[in-house]
Order: C-alpha cells, then sequence, then structure tokens
C-alpha cells in the first residue's frame, strides 16, 4: 500500500500500457534546471526544444484577426479546410508530393499526429524500427500504443543514420513502421536523397513496412544542404508513407501546437478515429496564425537558419577545444550531440567518479550548465546541447563546461 494512501484505501495503480513509461527526461531536467535558476543561482539551461525566437508578427496578428472574426468555434475535425488547403500547397511547393484534402491530417502538434498514427494501426507486439539516438517521445509513444520499440544504434562513426543493412537486419514479420527524423534531434544529422533511396531499396523488398518522416526541422538545414523526404524520393511508397511536419520550429509557434501530416486516406481515416476521441480539432486560432504561417513571406526562415548556423559553428568549436569532448558538425536542427567518452572515469574534485553520461550532465549542472545525457535518447556516453538560445549564453556556457571539465582529474 502506498504510503500516502488514507487507512484501508487501496493504492493507486495505473494503467499497465504506461508502467515502462515516464515524464520525458528532459522535462525533468528542465524543471530542475529552473528550480536552482528561480534560487538565485546563475544557470543556463540549454536542453529545450524550442527557438528562442519570437513568432513572426504576420502569424500573430493572423490570429488576432481570428479572435475579433469570431473564429473561436469548433472547426473540422482534423484540420479546417483554410488549413488543410495551406497544408497541401506548402507540400507540393517545397516538397514536390501532392494531397488530396482527404490525404492531409492537422492536429495539436507533430505529436499527436505521431500518436495517432501509433494508436492506429499498432497492435499488441507490432514492431517500429526507431534508429538511435532518437527524440525520447517516440519509444514511448509506441509503447503506449501496444507496439515494440525496436531500436537500432547508429552511432557517430556512421553519422548517427541508418545504413540499409541495419534497416534489413532489423526487419521482422512483426515490423509495422520505419520511423525516419532527419534532421534529427538529437544529432542534427540529415539524410540526403541518396541516403534515403538506399533505405527505400530494404523497404521495396518488405512490402509489410510502412515508414514515417517526421520532417520538423526541415527547414533548419545548414551549409547550403538540400531537404530530402522519403516520399519524394521514393513514390513508388508513397502509399506506406507518412509525411510528419509542422509549424513549431520553423515558424517559432512552439506554444500554438499545431502539427500536420500527408498520408493514403485510408490512414488517415484512422487516425481521424483516434483524434476524434482524443482531442477533436486542434485550438481554431491556431489554425487561423498556421494558415498565415504556411501562406504567408517565408524569408524570415532563412534568416533564422542563418542565426542558427552561426551558433552551431560556436557551439562545435568550444565543445571540440575541450579535451575529453568529440563534437561532430550537425548538418540541421539545433543541437549538438556530443560524446563524453573521454570523461568517463574521472573524479571530480568532490571525489565523486564520472561513470555515465548522466554523471556528466549532473556534474555541469553543479557548474550552472543544464544539458541532456545521451542516455535520455538511447545512446550513450553522449551529451545534447540545445543552442537555441543567445550567443552570449552560448559563449558563458562553453566557458562554464570547459572549466568544469579542466578540474576533473584522471588516473
Amino acid at each position: 500500500m502506498s504510503a500516502l494512501a488514507p487507512a484501508g484505501m487501496p493504492a493507486f495503480r495505473p494503467a499497465g500500457r504506461i508502467a515502462s513509461v515516464g515524464v520525458s527526461e528532459i522535462l525533468k531536467i528542465t524543471a530542475k534546471a529552473g528550480a536552482l535558476k528561480r534560487a538565485g543561482r546563475p544557470m543556463i539551461i540549454l536542453g529545450a526544444g524550442e527557438p528562442d525566437f519570437d513568432t513572426p508578427d504576420h502569424i500573430k496578428e493572423a490570429a488576432i484577426r481570428a479572435i475579433r472574426d469570431g473564429a473561436t468555434k469548433y472547426t473540422a475535425l482534423d484540420g479546417s479546410p483554410e488549413l488543410k488547403d495551406a497544408v497541401r500547397a506548402k507540400f507540393e511547393r517545397e516538397n514536390g508530393l501532392v494531397f488530396a484534402p482527404d490525404e492531409v491530417t492537422c492536429g495539436a502538434g507533430a505529436k499527436q499526429i505521431l500518436y495517432n498514427a501509433f494508436m492506429a494501426t499498432l497492435d499488441p507486439g507490432d514492431e517500429v524500427v526507431i534508429p538511435t539516438p532518437y527524440w525520447t517521445s517516440y519509444s514511448d509513444i509506441v509503447a503506449i500504443a501496444g507496439g515494440t520499440p525496436v531500436l537500432v544504434p547508429c552511432g557517430i562513426e556512421a553519422g548517427f543514420r541508418l545504413a540499409p543493412e541495419q534497416l534489413e537486419a532489423a526487419i521482422t514479420p512483426r515490423t509495422r513502421w520505419l520511423l525516419l527524423n532527419s534532421p534529427s534531434n538529437p544529432s542534427g544529422a540529415a539524410y540526403s536523397a541518396e541516403d534515403l533511396e538506399a533505405l527505400a531499396g530494404v523497404l521495396r523488398r518488405h512490402p509489410h513496412v510502412w515508414a514515417m518522416s517526421d520532417d520538423m526541422y526541415e527547414h533548419i538545414l545548414y551549409d547550403g544542404r538540400a531537404f530530402a523526404t522519403l516520399a519524394a524520393v521514393a513514390p513508388d511508397l508513397r502509399d506506406r508513407t507518412l509525411t510528419v511536419n509542422g509549424v513549431s520550429k520553423a515558424y517559432a509557434m512552439t506554444g500554438w501546437r499545431i502539427g500536420y501530416g500527408g498520408g493514403p486516406a485510408a490512414l488517415i481515416r484512422a487516425m481521424a478515429v483516434v483524434q476524434s476521441q482524443a482531442t477533436s480539432c486542434p485550438s481554431s486560432v491556431s489554425q487561423a496564425a498556421a494558415v498565415a504561417a504556411l501562406n504567408g513571406p517565408q524569408d524570415i526562415i532563412a534568416e533564422r537558419c542563418a542565426a542558427f548556423q552561426r551558433r552551431r559553428d560556436l557551439v562545435v568549436a568550444g565543445l571540440n577545444a575541450i579535451p575529453g569532448i568529440q563534437c561532430p558538425v550537425p548538418q540541421g536542427a539545433f543541437y549538438t550531440f556530443a560524446s563524453c567518452e573521454g570523461l568517463l572515469g574521472a573524479t571530480t574534485p568532490g571525489g565523486r567518479t564520472i561513470r555515465t553520461d548522466r554523471d556528466v550532465a549532473d556534474y555541469l549542472l553543479e557548474a550552472d550548465v543544464a544539458v541532456v545525457p545521451g542516455a535520455c535518447f538511447g545512446l550513450e556516453p553522449f551529451f545534447r546541447i540545445s543552442y537555441a538560445t543567445s550567443e552570449d549564453e552560448l559563449r558563458t556556457a562553453l566557458e562554464r563546461i570547459g572549466a568544469a571539465c579542466e578540474g576533473l582529474k584522471h588516473a
């Protein structure tokens, strides 16, 4: 019986489907660092997965107009006709993908699109191949939906990308989905068209396997690299591919909670069933804002991407200057995923031995820098930094990380 349960009352029993699932460790780290900052510590929090830029004014004005015009009622279940039209136009304009209205769905963030898809398709024991490192929610959503995550390590030597032979080896008769994220959270790795075509070759040999492409960081891509998405690279796989995206990262609209997806009509209908019994339609006001984002001027995306690239270069150079840390150059997104293997086995000034990347993250927290350990993303020993913050804060954080690492004693 729980110590908190009143006498004679049974303890609370959560459902088995969430027994192995917890609140995101990233959120826990951010909350702990935030509490320390509120208590007066000069904490620099590099864990947040959101741009520090504001939502562009024309998008905010569209939301204000929607409110004033009374667009505050329920909309169609999975997106207003106006938003679906904007999504369809975006897919055609930027990705060469043509979808009918019944092949597009909109929800309360891209996470809901992923959740709807897995809930609508997974039976107990169905498998989802997920390359690691991976965004932490992927495996938990699969588990809640009754599926089995099949985690395939894709290390630093592979550029954090899944190889065709790894995909081939991971597929079984129970495999239902391959889930790809490019550019990737947390590694910043991006799949080229050639990379995707090689993976498509494996999928063609296994027609029972569908593909889900999380393209959330599509517009945060560096060094003139061209974006590629599976459904465009391999149009013959279109009828078993779900392409997922949203307005959160490109337009700094994380709190507006609008994501969308394009895929086969039968899948979209099944996803609508799930959404109808969960949230129903996303916010009508947020939908109006998303229409303005997708249909409006796009120049601000390139401007902000250039700012992220400058920050990337600053952080990569700073981390690689610290003995014991190896930081590959991310190709996109706004994270670095650096190896801290060279710090393992060292002793802190307080006499503790650094044994894991979680120990590294805890030690850096003592130096007033919050980072996320690689264990959260299924690959150790690494740590993730979000450089979606000012260059001044990043420089200060790098100085603190360098000083903390210098204070370690190596055997």
